[in-house]
């Protein structure tokens, strides 16, 4: 995009000389406040807007002079509450696209199972209407349906801001894993930082007027906001989401207090002194934490325990995650598991904060990454 303008017959500007490379295969979110000109910015990709200066290339080629249709349906669009066909079933919104350029029906239907599977839906689901799938199902189907023409290009307008917390987190998950399959060049806005910080591979913050404020790496917008508005706009807890890029795979675990259920006195002697003991199952699952003051042999299945909270899998989640467990732990240790959920370890506050000052004395991860080289970085689950 080389300074694009959109300007009203009112005078009014939506996006000012905004000037932007987007690298292929990667996620490039567009985030600000409302009113900011983030979809005004992506409808001009696919010219539902057309801008008033400036020229948007796709490789090299002037959008422009390629015709409207054709243009339209080599891009998918995901928009808030999918947009979805309410007469058709969901395995015939899917194979829309397809059937519009001109695939037979069995084919665009296969086509639309085949999808149906990626975006994580039930093959039941298929001959059901939209109404009657969930929101969360709904909205990826929404996704399944951008994909079926297999395009290049992927826009998304505020998709999962429909969608309860607990669902949206799903479908921002699952749009990584489909990235990390197909490698799409996606275009992404929302108004929420968090997710632009968690999906981003590039974030472009822009400000009010539609001009950009920072494009950068979601680490270095992070560790280096460009001024006052981008900070301001990050809020206050900018270095606790900053962790989320510094993985925990180097913490230092004990094993000393933890203990299955049905230990025999030896071992309760061998973990005396530890203030808190973690009690496991047979299995060596996590069940609880036990104060270890009077406990025999016997006493820690029987007796009750405080909460672990949710444990952390070490090299898999982040800092942040390992952080926020031994934060929302009564003992003020975090739990570390295997991919399995079984027991590994745990680890103090205090071993975390120390990992926390090596990791920024180390510097921002990802720092080096430029736009250029967006396959060379590596997410870590906040």
């Amino acid at each position: 995009m080389d300074s694009v303008t959109k300007r009203y017959p009112d005078g009014t500007v939506a996006v000012d000389r905004l000037s932007l490379e987007i690298p292929d295969r990667s996620i490039t979110v567009l985030v600000g406040p409302s009113g900011c000109g983030k979809t005004t910015t992506l409808r001009m990709i696919n010219r539902m807007v057309e801008p008033s200066e400036g020229t948007i290339l796709l490789d090299g080629e002037d959008l422009q002079r390629q015709p409207v249709t054709t243009l339209r349906r080599s891009m998918g669009y995901v928009i808030q509450n999918a947009g979805l066909f309410q007469h058709r079933t969901i395995l015939d919104n899917i194979a829309t696209v397809p059937r519009m350029l001109g695939r037979g029906k069995q084919k665009s239907r296969e086509r639309a199972a085949e999808l149906m599977e990626r975006v994580g839906l039930d093959a039941s689901l298929a001959k059901r209407y939209p109404y009657q799938l969930s929101g969360g199902q709904q909205q990826r189907v929404g996704v399944a349906r951008a994909l079926a023409a297999d395009p290049p290009v992927l826009l998304m307008d505020e998709p999962f801001s429909a969608v309860d917390p607990v669902v949206r987190k799903g479908l921002q998950d699952e749009l990584l894993r489909i990235q990390d399959e197909l490698g799409k060049t996606i275009v992404f806005v929302t108004h929420d930082i968090d997710e632009a910080i968690k999906l981003g591979t590039m974030v472009a913050v822009m400000r009010t007027g539609g001009r950009l404020a920072q494009f950068a790496p979601p680490a270095e917008l992070l560790s280096d906001p460009a001024d006052a508005f981008v900070e301001d706009f990050l809020g206050a807890d900018r270095g606790i989401r900053r962790l989320s890029f510094f993985s925990s795979a180097g913490l230092e675990l004990t094993r000393g207090p933890v203990v299955r259920a049905d230990a025999g006195a030896e071992r309760l002697a061998a973990a005396d002194g530890a203030p808190h003991l973690l009690v496991t199952d047979a299995d060596g699952r996590p069940l609880g934490w036990a104060e270890p003051r009077g406990l025999s042999a016997g006493d820690l299945a029987a007796g009750p325990l405080l909460s672990c909270g949710r444990p952390f899998v070490p090299g898999t989640d982040s800092l942040r995650a390992a952080l926020d467990c031994a934060v929302l732990s009564p003992t003020g240790w975090a739990v570390a598991v295997d991919a399995d959920g079984r027991v590994i370890g745990v680890v103090s506050q205090q071993t975390i904060g120390e990992a926390i000052r090596s990791a920024h004395g180390a510097g921002s991860p990802g720092d080096e990454r430029t736009a250029e080289e967006p396959a060379d970085v590596t997410k870590v689950a906040p």
